[in-house]
């Protein structure tokens, strides 16, 4: 093997001033085949091992974290990388370096100019979508707003549509508040999220169909035409393509749901898809049910990115204690994903 400093690799993204290495892997020395390359980049050469401490953030490791990503997503939206896999950051180095970011997601979605983006945890047994991410949990109620809520629904929806080609997708919202708000007795909101759960149902099921179509409301093709026409049968949109209207299967939603059944609910096969409201309420059970099998995606960006579902550990670092085993979930995810081409991605998400 040998390392061989370039100025910049081919093409490098306008923005790109760090160092740049080729690692080239021949059977025996450089006068033979060439077997594999692989390019490693220096983001921040200017940050030397003298100003790093092993298990402690700092602003200069807070720098290095922030500019590798930003190098990384460059790269990628050049078209130099097919997917990017981001280790965790921690904010609060970051925060020291001057970046007021709250998190991967959302700096990403500012460098891509992504004009929405939401954190999914896919594993074999639980998919979860979070509505909101790294926010305080008063600012969560404070700010709670059905049409917010529809839109991360059907964005999900859609999304995971694209992901698993599944058309019929089956997809849990959870309540807000204990028992699902018993009716107004522990609280109001879940009258929001049932307004959101007909607002996200409607994007995928509004169309109005012709006089004398068989898609009626309540199913009768002999309705008054001067009424508005919907369709009524969860799980259905019609499609209207050269003058005749066509059947198709569509996501149905479920909920509010109590969030202290329905994630096992979800993990026994009765949902697709659970959609949290909050940070903690969908990746405690996501932990405790897949704690070394979830990863980390990132919906909306122009490009794939994919995480392990754990955090920075500085207290494992350099004792050589820590697993690889969520890392290599993601790594292999972001490969399938990244070669997956026109086909379904059904059998592309981690399974069992």
């Amino acid at each position: 093997m040998a390392w061989r400093w370039i100025d910049a690799p081919e093409n490098a993204p306008v923005g790109f001033h760090g160092r740049a290495y080729r690692l080239q892997v021949r059977a025996l020395d450089l006068g033979q085949p060439l077997l594999a390359e692989v390019l490693w980049l220096d983001p921040a050469p200017e940050i030397v091992r003298d100003q790093l401490c092993l298990g402690q953030g700092s602003a200069a490791s807070g720098r290095a974290t922030v500019e590798a990503v930003r190098v990384a997503a460059l790269l990628t939206m050049a078209g130099l990388a097919d997917a990017l896999v981001t280790l965790p950051m921690a904010k609060s180095a970051a925060h020291l370096a001057g970046f007021d970011i709250p998190g991967h997601t959302e700096y990403l979605q500012e460098l891509s100019g992504a004009p929405m983006t939401r954190m999914a945890f896919v594993s074999p047994r639980l998919n979860v979508v979070l509505h909101t991410v790294h926010q305080s949990l008063r600012s969560v109620v404070e700010t709670l707003d059905a049409n917010g809520v529809a839109e991360t629904l059907a964005f999900s929806a859609e999304q995971f549509i694209r992901l698993t080609g599944k058309q019929d997708l089956r997809v849990a919202l959870c309540a807000l508040n204990p028992h699902a708000g018993e009716h107004g007795a522990f609280g109001e909101e879940e009258r929001l999220l049932e307004d959101a759960l007909v607002q996200a149902e409607a994007a995928f099921l509004d169309f109005t169909p012709r006089p004398g179509s068989p898609f009626f409301a309540n199913g009768d093709p002999h309705q008054d035409s001067a009424k508005p026409h919907s369709v009524g049968q969860r799980g259905l949109e019609v499609v209207s393509t050269g003058g005749t209207e066509e059947a198709r299967p569509a996501p149905v939603f479920f909920g509010p749901l109590p969030s202290d059944s329905v994630f096992q609910r979800a993990s026994k096969g009765e949902f697709d898809l659970v959609v949290a409201l909050y940070h903690d309420q969908g990746l405690i059970p996501v932990k405790l049910l897949e704690p070394t099998r979830a990863v980390n995606l990132t919906l909306g960006l122009p490009f794939i990115r994919t995480s392990p579902d754990h955090g920075t550990a500085f207290d494992k670092a350099g004792k050589w204690v820590g697993e690889a085993e969520n890392f290599l979930e993601a790594a292999a995810l972001a490969v399938r994903l990244a070669g997956r081409g026109r086909e379904s991605l059904l059998t592309l998400l981690p399974r069992d």
